[in-house]
């Protein structure tokens, strides 16, 4: 059998590829001498690392690549670049040029020992599709030999938060939850006030508990967000426990605010966008009592610009034990003369603190409505009874004169009804 018949294209890709190591290697023996450091080197490579990194993230950003796929990818590429940053610098090395003779000799040396090596050591007979099982196996050994060379340096250097950090998240890649809570303890222990340690910490803590959200995954999203409202990690975890825990509205809220962070033509932004939108739909579908007044607009009223108010409802401390599981939570926007709502909500007092937009779709009447307004009175009341009416006992808190399009606008519930 004629080996070089069996797959011209192999052969044809191999002189490629020896003729491409040849145009590397042979200008480099002509060049000048040059003194090339450790930490040149260094440089080159996280250069190249960075543009790497750059054509990533336009993948995703252009949707070419699903998120998980880029998560795998970027963590793939941070183990490779930890693996060349963490080398010691050590003493420049000293290339020759102009050696004209080795030049020479490694254009005929360089092919004849490529392909008399495959000959003798190689199996040109398996020009042939690998089995079935094979494919990856190589790859697998790659990322577990550079994941092992990262734990020696954490072993060695355990004051190196960056590599507890990645492998953290390579220990949660691979669903090693204990490893990865381990390695995410030592970050934090070093780093306690990181909000990425802490929401990353989080989010290994939910995975390993089925994706359960509740305690401590939760406290660690609470600091974070404290330190960093814009955590993007944080605000996915506290949107997605919101939503499980029913809370629509303040889920609505934490993705409204992600969305708003991220490139809007990516994937991820998208998903994010989706949930919104649903957790929204949800959280007026799940109203009662005001909302069942609210009328719909009119088919050709026309569109109110910015006429919507944002903003976070919280208890004050003294008044959070008298807050009972069965609380309704009201919210009421009204002109500064006064008259019935100009937009109202109801939810769970459970919820408490609380995200919340107001706008024409929760108008009681769509011939009073809050883009007819400039300036409102936010009221936010705990009723005991469910009953929108104040009766003695109940908890309140109110702002006034707020314009109407005004954001993070904060109403504290700090006083009780006589």
């Amino acid at each position: 059998m004629n080996l070089f018949s069996s797959s011209p294209l192999f052969w044809g890709l191999a002189a490629v590829c020896v003729l491409l190591a040849l145009a590397f290697v042979l200008p480099a023996l002509l060049r000048a001498r040059k003194t090339i450091g450790a930490a040149e080197r260094r440089d080159i490579n996280i250069a190249v690392y960075r543009d790497q990194l750059k054509e990533l993230e336009a993948d995703r950003t252009n949707g070419l690549i699903p998120e998980a796929q880029y998560q795998a990818a970027l963590q793939e590429l941070e183990l490779r670049l930890a693996d060349d940053a963490m080398v010691p610098d050590a003493a420049p090395e000293t290339v020759s040029g102009g050696v004209r003779g080795l030049g020479y000799a490694l254009a005929i040396a360089l092919p004849v020992a490529a392909f008399g090596l495959y000959f003798s050591l190689g199996n040109p007979a398996a020009l042939q599709a690998p089995a079935p099982g094979m494919a990856g196996n190589g790859d697998a050994h790659d990322i577990m030999a550079m994941i092992a060379q990262v734990e020696e340096r954490a072993r060695s250097n355990p004051d190196d938060v960056r590599a507890w950090e990645i492998l953290g998240r390579t220990y949660a890649a691979l669903e090693r939850w204990a490893d990865s809570q381990k390695a995410y303890e030592e970050a934090l222990r070093l780093r306690p006030d990181t909000p990425e340690l802490m929401t990353g910490y989080a989010e290994v803590l939910a995975l390993a508990g089925n994706g359960n959200l509740k305690g401590r995954p939760m406290e660690l999203v609470r600091k974070a967000l404290e330190i960093d409202p814009d955590d993007t990690k944080g605000l996915e975890l506290a949107g997605l426990n919101a939503f499980q825990n029913g809370n629509f509205a303040q889920a609505g809220y934490y993705f409204k605010r992600l969305h708003a962070l991220l490139p809007p033509d990516s994937e991820f932004a998208g998903d994010v966008l989706a949930a919104q939108q649903e957790a929204e739909r949800r959280a007026q579908t799940a109203l009662s009592g005001l909302d069942s007044l609210a009328a719909p607009p009119a088919a050709n009223a026309p569109a109110a610009v910015d006429a919507r108010i944002e903003g976070r409802i919280e208890i004050a401390a003294a008044l959070k034990e008298k807050v009972g599981p069965g609380d309704t939570l009201f919210v009421f926007a009204r002109s500064p003369q006064g008259g019935p709502p100009v937009a109202a909500l109801r939810a769970s007092a459970a919820t408490l603190p609380l995200g919340f937009h107001l706008d024409d779709s929760m108008a009681i009447s769509p011939a009073n409505a809050l883009s007819g307004q400039q300036r409102v009175t936010l009221v936010a009341r705990v009723s005991r009874s469910g009953d929108a009416g104040a009766r003695p006992g109940d908890l309140e808190g109110s702002v006034a004169d707020v314009e109407v399009g005004a954001r993070s606008v904060r109403i504290v519930v700090d006083r009780a009804l006589p």
